[in-house]
């Protein structure tokens, strides 16, 4: 298990050096459902935009890589919706090229699961086939 972290480290390790010359501070990386895991706070979301560039290059379906970047306004975003309610639910920015399945595999590992994204997001979306980038999801 120790050298598919490693093996994935180094297949990654373009994004994490941009990461760390962006400022984004790294909060966790380890090995989750054998695929790198990736916990960071970007300063600002031009900064996020781009780390998820990052990754792309590496791997377009970044299928072996769960990545959870957050901003400023996106952490106090989270931080209100967890205080206020007893849900765990976060908070993901929809990027181009986005749609809830991609979502939903990357934060759940079933591209299956997206209209539980949807249902929670009813007041923001109208059609799950239909994602504009820059509306912030709670993924329950």
């Amino acid at each position: 298990m120790a050298d598919r972290f490693e093996l994935l480290k180094v297949k990654y390790e373009s994004v994490l050096n941009f990461m760390q010359a962006q400022n984004v501070r790294l909060q966790n990386l380890n090995l989750q459902d054998n695929k790198l895991f990736v916990r960071a706070s970007a300063p600002t979301q031009d900064v996020k935009n781009r780390v998820w560039d990052q990754i792309k290059l590496v791997d377009p379906n970044f299928s072996d890589l769960i990545a959870d970047i957050e901003t400023p306004a996106a952490a106090a975003a989270t931080a209100a919706a967890t205080s206020g309610s007893s849900s765990a639910a976060r908070i993901y920015t929809v990027q181009p090229g986005d749609n809830l399945s991609k979502i939903s595999k990357q934060f759940y590992g079933d591209a299956n699961k997206y209209l539980k994204i949807f249902e929670a997001n009813k007041d923001k979306l109208s059609d799950p086939d239909k994602l504009k980038p820059g509306i912030e999801l709670r993924i329950p």
